[in-house]
């Protein structure tokens, strides 16, 4: 048993809708075309907005998407210095990527580039507007040199991303460095305090040795004195007493 598969043939369009919508294909270049040779009449338009435009355009017999226009006046705008001045239609294009909408590409002839208007239609007894759009036909030598252009700068931008990179990256050799220099720093300093506390308790230990032997020199005096005048030097007593730690005797 083998499965078959059906793809439906799409419907060509009928000649009678493919002439309404030449026309209106040609209208609404004609209007793409007078807009771009009146910029205050555009700003106008998009002032009072898609409602307004609609409405303008249904007295013309057309029916438009408000949005959708504007929006190719817009496209039409931008491609106008590319193209130069329009000088007259070349012909219509006619194509359906579904059953909804039938696309119509009307091919101007301008006198720079040439450009292809792209305006896709709602497939139904209105024959609305979607939308539309303005592509500028390069030749073969304007696109390879686009593509190069855009090539070289993508390649820079990645070059100049790269280069930033390794330069962050160098830098990372110099952190242990500083964490190094100020470990130093910091034992030095414990060293150095430590060293002084050593000091203070040699100055201290000596200045105590000192006093001992001041003592132990003046009791000697005292005794001596005493047993030459006949007392006794057991009922003397020796205090504590400290060296002033500057050796110079206060005058009287």
């Amino acid at each position: 048993m083998t499965a078959c598969s059906f793809v439906a043939e799409r419907e060509p369009i009928p000649s009678e809708k493919k002439a309404d919508l030449e026309k209106r294909a040609e209208m609404i270049t004609t209007i793409l075309v007078s807009t771009g040779q009146n910029p205050e009449g555009v700003a106008e338009l998009t002032t009072n907005g898609p409602e307004y435009v609609e409405a303008l355009l249904q007295q013309a017999g057309l029916t438009v998407d408000g949005n959708g226009m504007i929006t190719a006046m817009d496209s039409w705008e931008k491609a106008l210095p590319e193209i130069g001045v329009p000088q007259s239609i070349g012909g219509y294009t006619f194509s359906q990527d579904n059953d909804k909408e039938i696309i119509v590409t009307v091919n101007v002839l301008c006198d720079v580039r040439n450009v292809d208007v792209e305006i896709i239609f709602e497939n139904d007894m209105n024959s609305t507007m979607k939308s539309a759009a303005a592509n500028v036909k390069y030749t073969f030598g304007e696109k390879m040199e686009k593509a190069g252009l855009n090539t070289l700068l993508g390649m820079g931008t990645v070059f100049c991303v790269l280069i930033l990179i390794s330069f962050i990256i160098s830098w990372f050799s110099f952190i242990p460095k500083i964490q190094e220099k100020f470990s130093k720093k910091n034992k030095t300093s414990a060293k150095s305090n430590a060293v002084d506390q050593t000091i203070a308790q040699i100055i201290e230990k000596e200045e105590l040795s000192d006093d001992l032997e001041l003592v132990a020199v003046i009791t000697a005096a005292i005794a001596a004195s005493e047993e030459a005048g006949g007392g006794s030097a057991d009922g003397f007593v020796v205090r504590s007493i400290r060296r002033s730690k500057t050796n110079k005797w206060q005058k009287a």
